[in-house]
Protein backbone atom coordinates (compact mmCIF):
# COMPACT_ATOMS: atom_id res chain seq x y z
CA UNK A 1 0.00 0.00 0.00
CA UNK A 2 2.75 2.28 0.70
CA UNK A 3 4.43 2.16 -2.93
CA UNK A 4 1.12 2.55 -4.56
CA UNK A 5 0.29 5.82 -2.23
CA UNK A 6 3.58 7.27 -3.08
CA UNK A 7 3.25 6.56 -6.90
CA UNK A 8 -0.46 8.10 -6.71
CA UNK A 9 0.95 11.13 -4.54
CA UNK A 10 -0.41 14.28 -6.16
CA UNK A 11 1.96 17.08 -7.46
CA UNK A 12 0.96 20.57 -6.02
CA UNK A 13 -1.16 21.82 -8.99
CA UNK A 14 0.13 24.36 -11.05
CA UNK A 15 -0.80 25.87 -14.41
CA UNK A 16 2.09 26.93 -16.85
CA UNK A 17 2.96 26.68 -20.48
CA UNK A 18 4.49 23.34 -20.72
CA UNK A 19 2.61 22.32 -23.72
CA UNK A 20 4.26 25.58 -25.76
CA UNK A 21 7.62 24.82 -24.04
CA UNK A 22 7.22 21.38 -25.59
CA UNK A 23 6.12 22.54 -28.85
CA UNK A 24 9.00 25.43 -28.88
CA UNK A 25 11.99 22.44 -27.97
CA UNK A 26 10.65 20.54 -30.55
CA UNK A 27 10.86 23.25 -33.48
CA UNK A 28 14.32 24.72 -32.46
CA UNK A 29 15.06 21.09 -32.58
CA UNK A 30 13.36 20.70 -36.21
CA UNK A 31 15.29 23.80 -36.72
CA UNK A 32 18.76 23.13 -35.39
CA UNK A 33 18.39 19.46 -37.29
CA UNK A 34 18.57 21.28 -40.46
CA UNK A 35 21.44 23.25 -39.49
CA UNK A 36 23.74 20.95 -37.53
CA UNK A 37 25.11 18.09 -39.89
CA UNK A 38 24.22 14.41 -38.14
CA UNK A 39 22.14 16.33 -34.97
CA UNK A 40 19.29 14.04 -36.12
CA UNK A 41 21.50 10.64 -36.18
CA UNK A 42 22.55 11.68 -32.94
CA UNK A 43 18.88 12.24 -31.71
CA UNK A 44 16.48 9.32 -33.45
CA UNK A 45 15.79 6.51 -31.76
CA UNK A 46 18.37 3.85 -33.83
CA UNK A 47 18.69 0.56 -32.33
CA UNK A 48 22.17 -0.34 -33.48
CA UNK A 49 23.36 2.79 -32.55
CA UNK A 50 21.89 2.12 -28.93
CA UNK A 51 23.58 -1.29 -28.87
CA UNK A 52 27.10 -0.75 -30.39
CA UNK A 53 27.41 3.21 -29.61
CA UNK A 54 25.89 2.96 -26.18
CA UNK A 55 23.72 6.20 -27.16
CA UNK A 56 21.63 5.02 -24.18
CA UNK A 57 19.71 8.70 -24.50
CA UNK A 58 17.93 8.21 -27.68
CA UNK A 59 14.17 6.88 -26.64
CA UNK A 60 13.85 9.88 -24.83
CA UNK A 61 15.41 12.28 -27.92
CA UNK A 62 13.76 10.67 -30.49
CA UNK A 63 10.66 12.33 -29.83
CA UNK A 64 12.08 15.71 -30.21
CA UNK A 65 13.01 15.37 -33.77
CA UNK A 66 11.07 15.03 -36.82
CA UNK A 67 11.82 14.05 -40.60
CA UNK A 68 10.13 16.97 -42.11
CA UNK A 69 8.00 20.20 -42.09
CA UNK A 70 4.55 18.10 -42.48
CA UNK A 71 5.60 15.32 -40.03
CA UNK A 72 6.10 18.39 -37.11
CA UNK A 73 3.51 20.44 -38.66
CA UNK A 74 1.08 17.50 -37.46
CA UNK A 75 2.09 16.19 -34.31
CA UNK A 76 2.42 19.84 -32.78
CA UNK A 77 -1.05 20.89 -33.97
CA UNK A 78 -2.52 17.83 -32.29
CA UNK A 79 -0.03 18.59 -28.64
CA UNK A 80 -1.32 22.13 -29.28
CA UNK A 81 -4.87 21.34 -28.98
CA UNK A 82 -5.28 18.19 -26.65
CA UNK A 83 -2.43 19.09 -24.43
CA UNK A 84 -3.44 22.34 -23.68
CA UNK A 85 -6.94 20.86 -22.01
CA UNK A 86 -4.98 17.97 -20.78
CA UNK A 87 -2.14 20.12 -19.30
CA UNK A 88 -5.29 22.58 -17.79
CA UNK A 89 -6.85 19.28 -16.66
CA UNK A 90 -3.95 17.46 -15.26
CA UNK A 91 -1.70 20.72 -14.14
CA UNK A 92 1.25 21.27 -15.83
CA UNK A 93 3.52 19.25 -13.58
CA UNK A 94 1.66 16.38 -14.01
CA UNK A 95 0.99 16.81 -17.45
CA UNK A 96 5.18 16.98 -17.69
CA UNK A 97 5.67 13.76 -16.24
CA UNK A 98 2.77 11.99 -18.09
CA UNK A 99 4.35 13.23 -21.79
CA UNK A 100 7.80 12.68 -20.44
CA UNK A 101 6.98 9.27 -19.19
CA UNK A 102 4.35 8.31 -22.27
CA UNK A 103 7.37 9.64 -25.21
CA UNK A 104 10.00 7.46 -23.00
CA UNK A 105 8.64 4.28 -22.48
CA UNK A 106 6.65 4.32 -25.86
CA UNK A 107 10.39 4.44 -27.43
CA UNK A 108 11.65 1.77 -25.14
CA UNK A 109 8.82 -0.62 -25.81
CA UNK A 110 9.58 0.02 -29.86
CA UNK A 111 13.81 -0.49 -29.20
CA UNK A 112 12.49 -3.50 -28.08
CA UNK A 113 10.05 -4.81 -31.08
CA UNK A 114 13.09 -3.13 -33.17
CA UNK A 115 14.82 -6.05 -31.52
CA UNK A 116 13.00 -8.91 -31.87
CA UNK A 117 12.70 -8.33 -35.42
CA UNK A 118 16.21 -7.42 -35.62
CA UNK A 119 15.37 -4.34 -37.17
CA UNK A 120 18.63 -2.71 -36.15
CA UNK A 121 18.92 0.09 -38.61
CA UNK A 122 16.02 1.23 -38.36
CA UNK A 123 15.46 4.64 -37.35
CA UNK A 124 12.66 5.52 -35.28
CA UNK A 125 11.76 9.75 -35.07
CA UNK A 126 8.90 11.93 -33.66
CA UNK A 127 6.72 13.12 -31.03
CA UNK A 128 3.99 10.65 -32.10
CA UNK A 129 3.78 8.21 -29.39
CA UNK A 130 3.69 10.88 -26.86
CA UNK A 131 0.91 12.72 -28.77
CA UNK A 132 -1.10 9.68 -29.47
CA UNK A 133 -0.82 9.26 -25.22
CA UNK A 134 -1.88 12.84 -24.81
CA UNK A 135 -4.58 12.08 -27.40
CA UNK A 136 -5.90 9.08 -25.27
CA UNK A 137 -5.46 10.82 -21.96
CA UNK A 138 -8.31 13.96 -23.68
CA UNK A 139 -10.82 11.01 -24.00
CA UNK A 140 -10.35 10.06 -21.07
CA UNK A 141 -11.02 13.13 -19.60
CA UNK A 142 -13.43 14.56 -21.84
CA UNK A 143 -14.75 11.42 -23.49
CA UNK A 144 -17.90 13.20 -24.88
CA UNK A 145 -16.08 16.62 -26.24
CA UNK A 146 -16.77 16.53 -29.70
CA UNK A 147 -13.67 16.97 -32.15
CA UNK A 148 -14.62 18.33 -35.68
CA UNK A 149 -12.49 16.33 -37.95
CA UNK A 150 -10.99 18.40 -40.91
CA UNK A 151 -12.92 21.06 -39.02
CA UNK A 152 -16.11 19.77 -40.36
CA UNK A 153 -16.82 16.67 -39.05
CA UNK A 154 -17.99 16.21 -35.52
CA UNK A 155 -17.11 13.11 -33.42
CA UNK A 156 -16.53 12.31 -29.70
CA UNK A 157 -13.21 11.86 -27.86
CA UNK A 158 -13.58 8.58 -27.03
CA UNK A 159 -15.19 7.30 -30.55
CA UNK A 160 -12.16 9.10 -32.25
CA UNK A 161 -9.65 7.09 -30.06
CA UNK A 162 -11.05 3.66 -30.82
CA UNK A 163 -11.19 4.80 -34.17
CA UNK A 164 -7.51 5.27 -34.23
CA UNK A 165 -6.52 2.60 -32.60
CA UNK A 166 -8.47 0.29 -35.19
CA UNK A 167 -7.01 2.00 -37.77
CA UNK A 168 -3.17 1.37 -36.34
CA UNK A 169 -3.62 -1.97 -35.35
CA UNK A 170 -5.02 -2.61 -39.02
CA UNK A 171 -1.91 -1.15 -40.27
CA UNK A 172 0.11 -2.60 -38.12
CA UNK A 173 -1.20 -5.81 -39.21
CA UNK A 174 -1.59 -5.73 -42.82
CA UNK A 175 1.72 -3.67 -43.59
CA UNK A 176 0.02 -0.71 -44.55
CA UNK A 177 1.29 2.93 -43.89
CA UNK A 178 4.72 3.11 -45.54
CA UNK A 179 7.25 4.18 -42.60
CA UNK A 180 4.93 5.14 -40.43
CA UNK A 181 5.79 3.63 -36.73
CA UNK A 182 2.02 2.10 -35.70
CA UNK A 183 3.46 0.31 -33.34
CA UNK A 184 4.80 3.47 -31.69
CA UNK A 185 1.15 4.88 -31.64
CA UNK A 186 -0.11 2.33 -30.20
CA UNK A 187 2.32 1.68 -27.39
CA UNK A 188 1.55 5.76 -26.34
CA UNK A 189 -2.03 4.78 -26.39
CA UNK A 190 -0.85 1.65 -24.19
CA UNK A 191 0.54 3.60 -21.43
CA UNK A 192 -1.17 6.06 -21.26
CA UNK A 193 -3.76 3.00 -20.59
CA UNK A 194 -1.87 2.04 -17.69
CA UNK A 195 -1.16 5.70 -16.21
CA UNK A 196 -4.39 6.17 -15.45
CA UNK A 197 -5.33 3.63 -13.04
CA UNK A 198 -1.48 3.65 -11.76
CA UNK A 199 -1.46 6.88 -10.92
CA UNK A 200 -4.96 8.13 -10.14
CA UNK A 201 -7.01 4.79 -9.66
CA UNK A 202 -9.18 5.61 -13.00
CA UNK A 203 -10.35 2.62 -14.91
CA UNK A 204 -9.65 4.65 -18.39
CA UNK A 205 -11.59 1.85 -20.20
CA UNK A 206 -14.69 2.18 -17.83
CA UNK A 207 -14.32 6.14 -19.20
CA UNK A 208 -13.82 6.16 -22.28
CA UNK A 209 -16.82 3.33 -22.63
CA UNK A 210 -19.55 5.21 -20.41
CA UNK A 211 -18.46 8.42 -20.55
Amino acid sequence: MNLLQNLRRPFRYTNGNATLILIGVNVLVFALGSIVRGLNVYLALIPAAIVEMGWLWQPFTYMFVHANVGHIFFNMLGLFFFGTAVERELGTKEFLLFYLLSGTLAGLLSFAAFALSASWGASLVGASGAVYAVLLAFAVLHPRARIFIWGIIPIQAALLVAIYTAIELFNEVFGMGGNIAHLTHLFGFGVALLYFPIRFGVNPIRRLIKG
